[in-house]
C-alpha cells in the first residue's frame, strides 16, 4: 500500500502480510522462556473482548520502577500482544515494567477506535500499575508502525486522553520505530478505515503538535521502504516549529521490520534501538 503525506508527497508502502509471522514470533520470543520476567496475562483494560493486556515485570519490583506502554504494529489490521513479547525483555532487564496491549482493528472498527482503545490503556494503566510495583509519574509511550502511530497520536492530541479523563501530561516521553505519522490514505481499505477525506487531518499527528506534547524521540531506517522517512522529517520540522522537544536517529542498512526486531536477541546488533530508546527516557525522568 501507499500513502502520501499532506502538502509533502510521501508514502508507505506496506507489501508484507505478516510481520514476525508465527515461526519468526516463536524465535524471538524464545528468551522470554528462560528469563526471570513475570508475565501478567490477558488483564481487562476496558468492558470490550478485545480490550487486554499484559504487564511484563522483573522479578523484584519497587513502587518507583518506571513503565513503558509498547503498541505493537500491523497496519492497523494485524497482530496480537503476545507476539511481541520479546520487545519488553531490554526494558525489564533494566528495571521497567512493560505494558503490551492489544486494540481494535480493521475491519471490525474504523479509526478512530483504535486510538481511543490506546488511550484508554494508557488511562487504566495509569490507575493500576502501581499494584504491580509500576510508579504511575514515570509512564513512557513506544510503538512500532501503525502501533507508532497510535502512540503518537494520543501524545500530541490531548482529547484521546481527556475523554478518559487525564491529560497528556501524564506521558514522560515518546519513542516512536518507523511511525507513519502523516499520510493519505490511497489504498481502498485505508481509504474506508480513516475517510472520508475531510477526516484525513484527524489522523496526522502534525495537526496537533502544539508544543506542548511530550518529548519525542523518532527512529527510522535508512532502507525501510515501507515507511517513508519524510514521514520523520516532517513531524520534525512540525515539532520544531513549535518548540517542542524532537530527537531523531536514522540506522543505516536497517529496514522497517529490522528496527523492530533489534529488540530481540535476533537482530538486537543491526542498530542500539533499546539503547537509545532507554537514553532518551533517562533524560525525561
Amino acid at each position: 500500500m501507499k500513502f502520501k503525506i499532506p502538502i509533502y508527497i510521501a508514502a508507505i508502502g506496506i507489501t508484507v502480510t505478516s510481520i514476525f509471522f508465527l515461526t519468526p514470533f516463536f524465535i524471538a520470543n524464545l528468551p522470554m522462556f528462560f528469563s526471570k520476567t513475570q508475565r501478567h496475562s490477558e488483564i481487562s483494560y476496558g468492558s470490550e473482548a478485545w480490550q487486554k493486556l499484559d504487564i511484563y515485570t522483573p522479578k523484584k519490583t519497587t513502587q518507583s520502577s518506571p513503565v513503558l506502554i509498547f503498541y505493537h504494529g500491523g497496519r492497523w489490521t494485524f497482530g496480537k500482544k503476545e507476539q511481541y513479547a520479546f520487545t519488553a525483555l531490554p526494558f525489564v532487564k533494566k528495571g521497567y515494567i512493560v505494558v503490551i496491549p492489544d486494540y481494535s482493528k480493521y475491519p471490525d472498527v474504523k479509526f478512530p477506535t483504535f486510538v481511543e482503545d490506546a488511550a484508554l490503556a494508557l488511562s487504566w494503566t495509569y490507575d493500576h500499575i502501581s499494584k504491580y510495583g509500576g510508579d504511575h509519574k514515570k509512564l513512557y509511550l513506544a510503538g512500532h508502525s501503525s502501533g507508532a502511530h497510535l502512540a503518537a497520536l494520543i501524545s500530541a492530541n490531548p482529547a484521546y486522553l481527556n475523554e478518559t479523563g487525564k491529560d497528556r501530561k501524564i506521558i514522560k516521553a515518546f519513542a516512536g520505530l518507523a511511525g507513519p505519522y502523516n499520510f493519505i490514505p490511497e489504498e481502498k481499505d485505508l481509504i474506508d478505515m480513516f475517510g472520508p477525506p475531510e477526516n484525513y487531518p484527524n489522523m496526522w499527528i502534525s495537526t496537533f503538535i502544539d508544543g506542548n506534547q511530550p518529548p519525542m524521540l523518532l527512529l527510522h531506517g535508512a532502507k525501510d521502504n515501507v515507511v517513508k522517512r519524510i514521514n520523520l522529517d516532517v513531524s520534525k520540522e512540525k515539532i520544531e516549529e513549535k518548540g517542542g522537544v524532537v530527537v531523531t536517529k536514522i540506522y543505516q542498512d536497517v529496514d522497517h521490520i529490522e528496527i523492530m526486531g533489534a529488540l530481540s536477541w535476533v537482530w538486537r546488533g543491526k542498530a542500539p534501538v533499546a539503547q537509545d530508546m532507554l537514553e532518551f527516557f533517562e533524560r525525561h525522568p
